[in-house]
């Protein structure tokens, strides 16, 4: 054969395994508003910097005739190339070649490019869309699958892992996105479960749907599985992006500096009025946030989940920061045991990556109720002081208002390892709030059983007791806040402290691991 011959032949090979499972199925999957898998892999990377590797990967399974079956790609199409400029591994897996089925050759391809990204010290992408394991192939597929999990944990905490659901994602095929980063799904579109609805219906008798058991919505806001939830492919993969902006390369380094134009010294006069005069009365703690950011960007992974609590990531002086804080809209801001789950693994993650860290305050305590005690608040509460506690990244804390009993202390207080406590004038610290200090507090008690106007009394009380300790100024005696500022300046004196601390070095005792309260 020539050599024109044999480049012809090269460009024929290519042109038939890029047209995936046909255009029958092509088609079918455009239907359903869905991408294909090589049409993802173009939205994610840069124009013209995708390169393919192992395009001719073929399964070698003969059982159930499967020797006379092509799989394009054997179901994944891998590779590398730039996101904004910057490296990236992905993978895609292709629902219309076999279901995007799973089977020895397709996790292969997949580990390749997980070790590839590890040798590499870049991130890696991974865009689900797969009917789950190829059952031809046996325990070949299973041993892909495990081959997945070790490479997710081996990579958790030295590159930044993020998993796409842009179809449905069942049984062992769930596992693998679950170890990573961060997951998005596609509303209406994907789904995650271990078992499906009909095997459901059989077992227990239980009747559900797709949607209601394993949707974009019922992972963001009842099971905390996924991040995001994005109204189309091309949203999910947009949203990608835009976190990939803000992560480093691998945790040898820092997240990216951008400089956006944001005046670091300018003030944010609103914060001064924020805290109603009531201190029973909510206010929206991510306006507080997106006042204090760089152009009051903050981009925010669980929104629907634990919504008492806000974490995500946004600028200051166009250095990338975790932010965290409590959400008075949402049950005043409590701690529960979802919330202290969703800080805690952000705490984690900002840790192994880099990121300092920003605490707004304002919680009353812990949730109370049996279904607190019973679900095991003390065990997931102990969650939240130890990934604090745990972190040796710069950690900045601003109290805005309460902050009482084990919540100050959880809630990256100095104790914790704070390097810098600010509170507000309207900061409230105290081992608990005013009511319930009138309750148990004996002194307090007596007087109340001695009164003739036992109402007014209690009024008296709760008013004296709030004067002499609902205040940010005896904590401040005690050396356990910095300063207290006014809320106008928080800005200015979060930046001011992050440039000084942002050459921390702290190292935590040698030991091949803790034991986290899981």
């Amino acid at each position: 054969m020539k050599v024109s011959e044999k480049l012809e032949n090269l460009k024929k090979r290519e042109a038939k395994i890029k047209e995936m499972g046909g255009k029958a199925r092509i088609d079918k999957q455009k239907v359903k508003g869905k991408l294909t898998a090589r049409e993802r892999l173009d939205h994610l990377f840069d124009e013209g910097t995708f390169r393919e590797i192992d395009m001719f990967v073929k399964h070698r399974s003969t059982n159930f005739g499967m020797e006379t079956i092509e799989i394009p790609s054997d179901g994944v199409i891998t590779g590398h190339g730039k996101v904004n400029g910057r490296p990236v591994f992905a993978y895609s897996q292709d629902f219309t070649s076999r279901g995007g089925s799973l089977g020895e050759k397709h996790a292969a391809k997949i580990t390749k490019v997980m070790d590839l990204a590890m040798k590499a010290g870049v991130p890696i992408v991974g865009i689900n869309d797969s009917g789950g394991a190829r059952v031809e192939e046996g325990l070949d597929a299973l041993k892909g699958y495990g081959d997945i999990f070790f490479r997710n944990s081996r990579a958790s905490g030295v590159i930044p892992q993020i998993s796409i659901i842009m179809g449905p994602c069942a049984g062992g095929a769930v596992y693998s996105p679950a170890m990573t980063d961060f997951i998005f799904m596609v509303d209406k579109k994907s789904y995650m479960f271990i078992t499906g609805p009909s095997v459901i219906e059989t077992v227990t008798g239980e009747k559900t749907t797709f949607e209601d058991l394993g949707g974009a919505m019922t992972h963001n806001s009842k099971s905390g599985v996924a991040h995001f939830a994005c109204k189309d492919d091309e949203d999910a993969i947009y949203q990608v992006k835009v976190l990939l902006s803000y992560l480093p390369d691998n945790n040898m380094d820092d997240p990216p500096i951008f400089n956006n134009g944001d005046d670091p010294n300018r003030l944010c006069p609103e914060l001064d009025t924020i805290i109603p005069d009531s201190t029973k009365a909510g206010y929206d703690m991510k306006a507080v946030i997106q006042s204090i950011v760089d152009n009051g960007q903050f981009f925010e992974p669980h929104e629907y989940y634990a919504q008492n609590a806000l974490i995500g990531f946004a600028r200051m002086n166009g250095r990338p920061v975790g932010i965290i804080a409590n959400q008075p809209m949402f049950l005043a801001g409590c701690l529960d045991i979802n919330a202290s789950d969703k800080i805690s693994r952000f705490i984690r993650f900002c840790d192994a990556f880099n990121f300092p860290i920003i605490t707004f305050v304002d919680v009353p305590g812990y949730l109370p109720g049996t279904d607190q005690e019973w679900g095991g608040v003390i065990r997931h509460g102990a969650k939240l002081l130890w990934s604090y506690s745990e972190a040796t990244v710069p950690k900045l804390t601003v109290t805005t208002r309460k902050s009482y009993g084990g919540a100050y202390i959880a809630m990256s207080s100095i104790h914790l390892g704070a390097d810098m406590l600010f509170a507000w004038p309207t900061a409230e610290q105290a081992v608990m709030g005013a009511q319930g200090a009138v309750n148990i507090v004996a002194s307090y008690r007596k007087q109340l059983k001695e009164a003739t106007d036992p109402k007014a009394k209690r009024q008296e009380l709760i008013n004296e007791y709030e004067t002499a300790f609902n205040t940010p100024y005896i904590a401040a005696e005690r050396g356990y806040i910095d300063a207290i500022i006014q809320p106008s300046e928080t800005r200015i004196r979060l930046i001011d402290a992050l440039e000084i601390m942002i050459t921390k070095k702290e190292a935590l005792p040698p030991k091949k691991h803790g034991n986290i309260p899981v």
